[in-house]
């Protein structure tokens, strides 16, 4: 059995704690006295007066402590919010207050609304603290004006504008900013140039007839600049010159346009059976031709004379543009509305109404061209307008004591009525122009 010999340290050789703790006590050594109940607590309050710090030197405008208030110091506000003895947090650094209203564009604050003068606040008060704000929303630079009724002026209507004024036309051309009145859509230019109607110019476009600069456009709504060349393509002009327009007698009963109250269009009567048989032009009719044919013009329901029926769209800008000059004349016999029984009108009815007949008369609150009116015989007016508002006539001649009894129009520019029977047509013919 094998022995374990300890070594003995050596005298004076520190010891190691380990071997501190595992030396037996000798039953010749001496206990340490443990300290009694008033010595633990002497030692306890030692330390305690150890860790804590110094008390805090009290402010001299501090109030004494319980409970009563030390007079405040003259020129410093009052408050009687109890302070707290513990340490107190730097005041908080909020968002950068506004600009002063002058720099933003506000009125000032009005000094004789109440509150207006505040004293210096107190970042230590509660109440007097601003409050926080969403940093996401960022500072608040806008603030409300004061109300009229608060403030005695008038409240603004408006923020002044502080956009630039708009630029004229050439100043716009010459920066190249596209506008509809510089560049136009490119059948508004074609209708402008007189190459074709509006309806007719888009139709062109779809079939692609049509070239700007030598480069075919087809598609609706393209804009053109007004120094580029237009040009249309021959078979688009050979279909424009077979588009036909009709001379037509209208008699009574007859509608221009659609069917109203039971009353037949006038281009009813466009057939083969009803052509006039004086008719010189060598044009075939056939039942396309009855396509797109619409009035250039229009004649009352009980109106007579000669009425226009065309697929040309040139033709009807001609005679119904809002530039138009082609003129009008009629027929057309009135009776004396405040007396009757005068028979020899052209002698007995008063020239100055008749000179306001001719210039000085007003429709719908816009002043008429000027005409030339002129007695025919006793009881027929000759009429000669350059425009045609509806039923024009009858009206002027109500506004001078006339009623109209039956009218008449027998030309139109260039083109009369001639002795085309009521209810028959006849063909433009080639050499034949309004203008």
């Amino acid at each position: 059995m094998a022995t374990l010999k300890l070594k003995k340290p050596a005298p004076g050789a520190p010891s190691s704690p380990a071997t501190e703790r595992r030396a037996p006590l000798r039953s010749g050594g001496v206990k340490p006295a443990r300290p009694t109940l008033a010595q633990a607590e002497a030692e306890r309050a030692r330390q305690r007066a150890e860790s804590t710090p110094p008390p805090r030197p009290e402010r001299a405008d501090a109030p004494p402590r319980g409970g009563r208030t030390a007079p405040a110091a003259p020129g410093r506000p009052r408050s009687d919010t109890p302070r707290s003895d513990a340490p107190r947090p730097p005041p908080r650094r909020d968002t950068p207050r506004p600009a002063p209203r002058a720099e933003t564009g506000r009125p000032p604050r009005d000094p004789g609304r109440p509150g207006a003068e505040r004293s210096p606040r107190d970042p230590n008060r509660t109440s007097e603290r601003p409050a926080s704000r969403d940093p996401a929303r960022g500072p608040s630079t806008d603030r409300r004006p004061p109300r009229a009724a608060d403030s005695g002026a008038p409240r603004p209507s408006a923020r002044p504008s502080q956009r630039p004024p708009p630029r004229s036309a050439p100043a716009r051309a010459a920066s190249g900013a596209p506008t509809e009145a510089l560049n136009p859509r490119l059948s508004k230019r074609m209708s402008e140039l007189g190459l074709a109607s509006r309806r007719e110019a888009d139709e062109w476009i779809e079939q692609g007839y049509v070239r700007v600069d030598g480069v075919v456009v087809d598609q609706l709504g393209a804009r053109v600049r007004p120094e580029q060349q237009i040009a249309i393509d021959p078979q688009a002009k050979l279909e424009q010159a077979q588009r036909v327009t009709i001379l037509l007698h209208k008699p009574l009963g007859y509608v221009s346009g659609q069917a109203e109250d039971g009353h037949a269009p006038a281009f009813t009567l466009v057939t083969a059976a009803n052509r006039w048989a004086n008719d010189g032009s060598k044009q075939r009719f056939n039942a396309s031709q009855l396509k797109h044919l619409v009035p250039a013009g229009r004649l009352d329901l009980d109106s007579t004379g000669l009425l226009v029926l065309t697929q040309d769209g040139r033709v009807a800008k001609q005679l119904i543009g809002e530039d138009s000059k082609v003129e009008k004349e009629y027929v057309v016999r009135v009776s004396w509305t405040a007396h009757p029984e005068v028979t020899a009108l052209n002698e007995a009815f008063p020239a100055e109404q008749l000179e306001r007949l001719r210039h000085g008369l007003e429709l719908d609150g816009e002043r008429l061209k000027p005409a030339k009116v002129s007695w025919q015989n006793e009881q027929q007016l000759r009429v000669v307008l350059r425009e045609g508002k509806k039923r024009q006539i009858r009206r002027m001649c109500e506004l001078v004591g006339l009623q109209v009894v039956t009218l008449k129009r027998i030309r139109i520019g260039r083109v009369g009525l001639g002795e085309l029977p009521p209810g028959q047509w006849r063909y433009l013919g080639p050499f034949e122009s309004f203008l």
